[in-house]
């Protein structure tokens, strides 16, 4: 039994920076020299019990320690009477990723190998340049839910329930960051994502901020960055919040707890302009300073906790 968690799952979320992740993974693995498992399927989030259980084996068996990384929606490893492994992952503003992957299924990013007519080669014209606009307010299938439904089902599981918008899935997926994931960051914040990931797993993480501020490394990762986009109309915008209000209310909450963690072991927010808030929530508890009860738990001890996994 290795002192550190040897087992560890990123089911990265689509167009949530995963790729600039894989890229600084790839060095630290041969750096590191641990076992960095991918996954060729990019486009099968959903699976069968029969498909679980097979995937759950094959990720089980790899060699020790391995960080498995695949755009899947969370597999309860428990479930199959496998070792349940630590969980990390990164969400971002839910607006901001789907018009990521509204002009990325279309356009590509400045990648050669992966530009949009590979990805997409049975995409017609007229689909291809549908004006985002038309797409939101004549509730094309593309932009209205379930569609839209898309960061919570990642945290929430394999449960036909939790492809559902709705307060089942979204309590599911609450419950399921508290008790399986190590750290969810957001994507805003990526260098203080990094910074905790150093901190909690070193045998994974350590030099990685140092990796990515490389300027050889910032050329890369611009190449993910998708091309062609534009900003939808305040009307628009609007529709998508109220349409996406589950995915706000999730990814506000993991944005609290993430601050809170933050605060815990020494990090500053950044102060910086706020993301529009949607008028149909509550101001959530990040956004006042209050201090940490620190006698609750002690930081250590917390770590401790998640190695003895």
């Amino acid at each position: 039994v290795l002192p550190f968690p040897s087992q560890v799952v990123y089911n990265r979320v689509g167009k949530c920076g995963s790729r600039t992740v894989v890229l600084l993974l790839r060095i630290l693995s041969e750096k590191h020299g641990f076992n960095l498992v991918t996954s060729d399927i990019h486009n099968k989030t959903r699976l069968t019990k029969n498909e679980q259980m097979e995937l759950i084996k094959n990720i089980s068996t790899a060699e020790q320690p391995y960080l498995f990384t695949r755009h899947v929606h969370f597999l309860n490893f428990s479930r199959f009477g496998g070792d349940q492994p630590v969980y990390i992952n990164i969400i971002r503003d839910p607006v901001n990723r789907f018009l990521s992957n509204y002009f990325f299924r279309r356009f590509g990013d400045w990648r050669g190998e992966q530009n949009h007519m590979i990805r997409t080669p049975n995409m017609k014209q007229e689909e291809r340049y549908l004006d985002i606009n038309v797409c939101i307010l004549e509730n094309y299938p593309e932009c209205s839910n379930p569609r839209l439904f898309y960061i919570i089902p990642y945290f929430c599981g394999q449960h036909p329930r939790c492809r559902e918008p709705g307060e089942w899935a979204l309590e599911r997926a609450k419950l399921n960051v508290n008790e399986n994931f190590l750290l969810v960051g957001i994507l805003e914040e990526l260098e203080d994502v990094l910074l905790l990931l150093e901190r909690f797993l070193p045998h994974y993480f350590k030099g990685v901020l140092s990796i990515y501020k490389n300027p050889e490394h910032r050329k890369l990762g611009n190449l993910t960055v998708t091309v062609k986009k534009t900003v939808p109309s305040p009307e628009a915008i609007q529709i998508l919040y109220q349409r996406m209000r589950y995915e706000y209310e999730f990814y506000y909450y993991v944005k609290e707890q993430f601050h809170l963690l933050k605060r815990k072991f020494g990090l500053k927010s950044h102060s910086g302009k706020p993301s529009p808030r949607p008028e149909f929530f509550i101001p959530s508890p990040l956004e006042t300073e209050e201090p940490i009860n620190d006698e609750e738990e002690d930081d250590e001890k917390w770590l401790e906790g998640i190695y003895k996994r």
